[in-house]
């Protein structure tokens, strides 16, 4: 569907993307997740043709104007126009793709049904909530049917039940046979959504795999979790003393298994012999926002 071989681009003394590289198959539900400023967008920016990389070359089964028609974008910004309707912006996006008479009657009248905004059609977009226009935004994009849909940040600013909608008409779409390329900075919708998720940060694509290959990556199985508390010092001490503890937040401490100096079995030993009630430590699959912190040495939520 679509390949990717070392794509660089730069901003001055700035570089946005590092020798990228990507094979996208068809029907794939790809996640790009990172920080904002990671190089999402550009990436994202290149492959829709709006800039052109400095190095490297983007390929797909259909070249030019061809590859372009079939393209959809759902940029992260909204792009509508807020004065108009939500009928006439869907018929100015539809005829720039082509879309003429009935044609465009139907699919406009489909995707108003599938933003679930049949009912407001004649309303002017800007008296719409920022979830509305978000799904009228990423229906926009789909009026000519693409083969191929960009999805930048779609869900920024929404409320959890326009999100859910999006995710739910997304996944319907990738049933369908549609291609998605996704990126977000929300860990939980890579791991909802996407087949296959490349980490990316810096301009450079540092892992790339299914959901698990990815969580194989940690040097842990899983961690366990307890509260920095006076009852809990002295045995944070104590168990320091034969495994590694990290004190994380400043209110909790957190201890990465298996430790080859300290068992799970030995730990609980230790919890029991402290007087410790066993409620207060909660045992925690691995996550995919620890995999970014393993790999960048910082949390989804720092942009620095």
């Amino acid at each position: 569907m679509l390949s990717i071989q070392a794509i660089t681009k730069k901003f001055g003394a700035f570089t946005a993307l590092d020798a990228v590289s990507l094979e996208i198959a068809p029907g794939e539900f790809f996640g790009l997740l990172g920080t904002n400023g990671a190089g999402k967008t550009t990436l994202m920016s290149l492959i829709a043709g709006l800039r052109a990389p400095d190095s490297g070359v983007i390929s797909s089964g259909a070249d030019g104007g061809k590859r372009n028609a079939a393209l959809g974008l759902v940029p992260q910004s909204i792009a509508l126009y807020a004065d108009l309707s939500a009928e006439q912006n869907l018929r100015i996006f539809g005829e720039l793709q082509g879309l003429r008479g009935a044609t465009l009657r139907e699919r406009v009248a489909e995707a108003l049904d599938a933003a679930r905004l049949a009912g407001r059609r004649k309303d002017a977009v800007k008296t719409f909530s920022g979830g509305m226009q978000r799904r009228l935004n990423l229906v926009a994009a789909l009026l000519h049917r693409p083969q191929l849909l960009l999805c930048d940040e779609p869900t920024a600013g929404v409320d959890p039940q326009s999100r859910n909608a999006i995710f739910d008409h997304l996944e319907r779409l990738n049933r369908d046979g549609l291609t998605v390329i996704y990126s977000t900075h929300y860990m939980e919708e890579a791991a909802r959504l996407c087949s296959r998720i490349g980490i990316i940060d810096h301009g450079k694509i540092l892992a790339l795999g299914t959901l698990g290959d990815l969580l194989a990556l940690l040097p842990f199985e899983d961690e366990i979790i307890f509260p920095d508390t006076p009852a809990t010092a002295a045995f944070a001490t104590r168990i320091a003393a034969c495994g590694r503890l990290i004190a994380k937040d400043g209110a909790h401490h957190f201890l990465p298994r298996p430790s080859p100096s300290l068992k799970l079995s030995e730990f609980y030993r230790h919890v029991e012999e402290s007087g410790l009630p066993a409620r207060l430590f909660e045992q925690r699959r691995p996550t995919l926002e620890a995999v970014f912190l393993h790999l960048t040495g910082r949390t989804l939520r720092d942009t620095k």
